[in-house]
């Protein structure tokens, strides 16, 4: 069972990243883990999950391709800074969890930490996206640009030193009981997500006509938590029955990527009319059906003349060439 700040049974059911760095000198080895394959010499560990990666580093890129071909979509800088974040973070996750930088080698924990600091960064420029649609600092202006970059940057590097504090036990932080490296991980994420989605599902329901957008944000949070399920509880039990082919951090990896996919999805759905995806973006629709109805009513009472179009400035029709 988890507990509060303890990393011993999340760690023995399944590999993470930072499971060879808390707990004992020795890290915590999972009960049942995916068999590994050898090629050129090197063994690779966890093989099928490897695969995910790839596919998810293409699958961001051509979302990234995406984002940036919708020019005028708002939010379109914003967003597409998550993606590159959630690439650097699936690119150090498959360094790290493939063994191709060597948990007993002294860098490992630095890239570690990396990788801990990106996932923080990852969840912090969600949360702040979330703010984007409330237009509280106008998107794509300097101010809404710079304030992700820094505060995400800030938030990064002090994760980064809480972890590496952590694992070379300094400044007070210790391996064998890292609760402040769990909090982390597991309250400030966990919250950060959670005030995304109510964010969200206050955007659509005040300012969209349409709710299916709401669908795309459910389908996102169950894929997540669906990964996280399979991750945290079922992950030996999987390791068992297929062999140690493949376990929890296999249907985890994908989970996340089809979740980060919604999250393209729910954006991409609402910025297909460009400029309408804001908090007052009502008022603005009322105020056109407003001129509309001004110009219906000129228009019965004779419109342009009886009814004629107006004559050009010059000469009146264009003539024919």
């Amino acid at each position: 069972m988890v507990k509060f700040g303890d990393f011993n049974g999340i760690c023995e059911k399944v590999a993470l990243t930072v499971c060879p760095l808390v707990g004992a000198e020795e890290g915590i080895e999972p009960t049942c883990y995916s068999r590994n394959v050898e090629i050129a010499g090197t063994l690779i560990f966890q093989p099928a999950t490897i695969i995910i990666h790839i596919i998810a580093l293409i699958m961001t890129s051509i979302m990234i391709y995406h984002i940036k071909s919708k020019y005028t979509a708002v939010g379109r800088k914003e967003i597409v800074m998550f993606f590159y974040l959630y690439m650097m973070v699936t690119f150090l996750e498959l360094l790290l969890v493939s063994g191709i930088i060597p948990t007993a080698a002294t860098i490992y924990s630095y890239f570690t930490a990396a990788h801990i600091g990106l996932i923080t960064a990852t969840f912090w420029c969600l949360l702040l996206n979330g703010f984007v649609g409330f237009q509280f600092a106008e998107d794509g202006t300097p101010l809404s640009l710079w304030s992700i970059r820094i505060s995400s940057l800030v938030i990064f590097v002090a994760v980064f030193f809480l972890s590496i504090a952590t694992f070379l036990n300094k400044a007070g932080f210790s391996a064998l009981n890292p609760v402040a490296l769990w909090i982390v991980l597991y309250i400030f994420n966990g919250a950060a997500l959670v005030i995304y989605v109510v964010l969200q599902i206050v955007l659509v329901l005040n300012t969209l006509d349409d709710r299916w957008p709401l669908g795309d944000i459910l389908f996102g949070i169950s894929f997540y938590v669906i990964g996280i399920v399979i991750l945290y509880q079922f992950s030996v039990r999987i390791c068992d029955t297929v062999k140690h082919y493949i376990d929890g951090l296999f249907f985890g990896t994908i989970c996340t990527l089809l979740a980060v996919m919604m999250v393209y999805k729910y954006w991409d759905s609402i910025t297909k009319e460009d400029l309408e995806f804001s908090v007052g973006s009502k008022q603005n629709v009322w105020e056109v059906k407003e001129l509309l109805g001004e110009d219906e009513v000129y228009s019965n009472q004779g419109g342009y003349g009886g009814g004629y179009p107006p004559q050009q400035q010059y000469g009146g029709y264009n003539d024919a060439y």
